[in-house]
């Protein structure tokens, strides 16, 4: 089959999932959450898994594999958009105290509770493209691979999340 390669040039699919599982579980917490990242993992690894016999380099599977997490991250954000949201806890529905803007999809990192729910309320490319840059530690050119854009779209992202997150923290 032309364009096709064989598979003795990809790793096994166990492989790919014990190099890379932990990236994008992580990259997944970062941007839709603790509480969504599973199923968003799992939905990433099942499309991977169908894909996988189609693939057609192996060049850089890590990158490819988050290409697939992002896409699932915007299209768990478009889905939770057309879902109804609670409108506060239970405490603030029978008179208890009121809580200071809970949103319960953001992420809470230990140690910076803040800038992480900063980082949860940027736009889905800038919110990517600024949890590759710091927390996966990923070049601009890698980031513009996963996220389907030039270095230069890339580099303009980070830059304009992270531009949102200096006006918000200040």
């Amino acid at each position: 089959m032309p364009g096709v390669q064989s598979q003795e040039h990809v790793p096994p699919f166990q492989v790919l999932l014990d190099e890379h599982g932990s990236d994008v579980l992580g990259f997944l917490v970062a941007t839709v959450g603790p509480h969504d990242a599973e199923d968003c993992f799992q939905e990433t690894f099942i499309a991977a898994l169908r894909g996988y016999s189609r693939l057609e380099h192996a060049d850089n599977l890590r990158s490819w594999l988050l290409t697939i997490a992002h896409r699932k991250a915007i299209d768990h954000h478009r889905a939770r958009g057309r879902r109804a949201v609670p409108a506060g806890s239970a405490e603030e529905v029978a008179g208890g105290e009121p809580s200071s803007n809970h949103r319960p999809d953001t992420v809470v990192a230990a140690g910076e509770p803040d800038l992480w729910r900063a980082v949860s309320g940027l736009p889905p490319k800038q919110r990517s493209a600024v949890v590759l840059r710091f927390a996966s530690d990923m070049s601009y050119a890698g980031i513009g691979e996963t996220l389907d854009c030039s270095e230069d779209a890339a580099r303009r992202n980070v830059h304009e999340g992270l531009k949102k997150l200096r006006g918000e923290l200040r």
